[in-house]
């Protein structure tokens, strides 16, 4: 009896975007661009991140690669009570479309802000997991089905 082929799902490289394809390489130079920029940005939006980076002797500029994260404090989440419940939001108030708070049952619900560019960030990287687990965009439309 022949050997029955598992179909195949995987998506078309020209279908996806060029990150998905990208080189460990290229994926690390990304991600080195991505946490300057987020650094910086907290750092200059933040009071907790300027006083924590400050008392730690580190600033912004001084993330040359990414080891040098490790040089960077942490974020407890006895500092996100602290600072309850918007004092870690980087953008203006004007700025935040949806707020998600934890229940508190351990002390201060945990409160984070989402801008418009942060919910259309997830629905992308959804709409990819879904297609990279098997799922199609329908036709005419840019979010993806389940396949059948």
């Amino acid at each position: 009896m022949p050997k029955k082929r598992s179909a195949d799902f995987s998506p078309n490289k020209k279908d996806l975007n060029p990150i998905e394809i990208a080189s460990r390489d290229e994926i690390a130079a990304l991600q080195l661009r991505r946490m300057k920029w987020s650094l910086k940005h907290a750092y200059e939006n933040v009071p907790h991140y300027k006083k924590s980076f400050d008392a730690a002797g580190v600033h912004p500029d001084d993330l040359k690669q990414l080891s040098d994260l490790a040089k960077f404090p942490f974020t407890a989440k006895d500092d996100l009570r602290a600072n309850y419940p918007y004092g870690m939001f980087a953008v203006p108030m004007d700025k935040v479309v949806r707020i998600h708070a934890s229940s508190g049952t351990t002390g201060k619900p945990t409160v984070v802000g989402y801008t418009k560019n942060d919910i259309d960030t997830w629905a992308s990287v959804m709409a990819r997991s879904i297609r990279a687990s098997g799922g199609e965009t329908q036709a005419g439309g840019d979010g993806p089905i389940r396949k059948s």
